[in-house]
């Protein structure tokens, strides 16, 4: 990783982002900080590419739901 220089006043702004989407910026960054975690959502998303995926209802009816 590059190193940069900072020089000069600090400036803070500000972004308004909507509370759902501010709860999935922090659980996706929870997923990608924990090595386990982002391990198994790139496993899904390969076994997602390779067709390994069933449909939603049948696994609803499986647990129960």
């Amino acid at each position: 990783m590059s190193e940069a220089a900072h020089e000069g006043k600090h400036e803070a702004g500000w972004i308004t982002i909507s509370t759902d989407e501010y709860d999935s910026m922090k659980a996706t960054l929870e997923i990608l900080s924990d090595p386990e975690l982002r391990a198994e959502a790139l496993n899904g998303k390969e076994q997602a590419k390779k067709g390994n995926t069933r449909k939603l209802a049948d696994v609803a009816k499986e647990l129960g739901f």
